[in-house]
């Protein structure tokens, strides 16, 4: 893969250099080929996994910390609804609910990705998937999952939670349910959401495309209410691996 180095010295990909701006045909048209075979990847290790909730937040709280043992309880109770938990397959909130899912005997799936200080995936994962770009790892992620899960963390988390409601608020997917965990944690934004509001920036409905809750249990109602009851789910069929193209059933362990 090609690199490009920063003025700092540190290596970065080729992500990076594609951001740069426009290069020439050949590279932007090799770039398009690299995200495409990415993107079936993707398609390869997921495809097979069935319905899925995304857990998103920090991966920097230690096992110590009382959102790390929440999120154990909250992949837990996912797997026991039937769904796979699906985290960006790093430490801290990613493992936990990872390990929930894991130690509760369901499907626990990693997508993890490149970077430049290299994030190992953590060991509660019965499937994994490396990529090398953001944006190819969280389309993936929101293709493949029924609800989305919103713990305390950080810039990354956020990008997800404003992607998952931007693509609700305008149409693209519809009836996904949102729950944002930890109501003090999350005040804040609140708060700006509702100036948002007030400064009609937003409307008044989009408040209520999320729950904010500290009840594990609320969460669980919430996403039953949402995504188990909804018939469009009850109607999709996970597809069956086809032998000649070289397609592996989804492994549990």
């Amino acid at each position: 893969m090609k690199k490009s180095i920063a003025p700092s010295g540190s290596i970065i990909n080729n992500e990076s250099y594609f951001l740069e701006g426009p290069h020439s045909r050949i590279k932007d048209f090799g770039f398009t080929l690299e995200i495409m075979f990415e993107f079936i990847k993707g398609f390869r290790t997921l495809h097979f996994a069935g319905p899925c909730i995304a857990v998103f937040g920090s991966a920097r709280f230690k096992p110590d910390h009382p959102v790390y043992s929440n999120s154990i309880v909250m992949g837990r109770e996912i797997s026991k609804l039937g769904f796979g938990v699906m985290t960006g397959g790093g430490p801290g909130v990613m493992e936990a609910a990872n390990k929930g899912a894991f130690e509760a005997g369901g499907i626990s799936i990693g997508c993890n990705i490149k970077l430049p200080h290299e994030q190992k995936e953590n060991p509660y994962l019965t499937r994994e998937v490396t990529f090398e770009h953001f944006f190819v790892r969280k389309v993936l992620m929101f293709k493949y999952s029924y609800a989305f899960v919103v713990m305390p963390g950080g810039m990354g988390t956020l990008d997800e939670l404003f992607e998952a409601l931007t693509l609700i608020q305008t149409g693209k997917i519809k009836g996904f349910p949102v729950i944002l965990f930890g109501k003090e944690y999350w005040n804040n934004l609140l708060m700006q959401l509702q100036t948002m509001e007030d400064h009609k920036t937003i409307d008044a409905k989009d408040l209520e495309l999320f729950l904010v809750t500290d009840d594990i249990q609320e969460a669980m109602s919430h996403i039953k209410r949402y995504a188990t009851d909804k018939p469009w789910l009850m109607r999709k069929k996970i597809p069956k691996p086809l032998k000649f193209l070289g397609e592996k059933v989804f492994f549990w362990r």
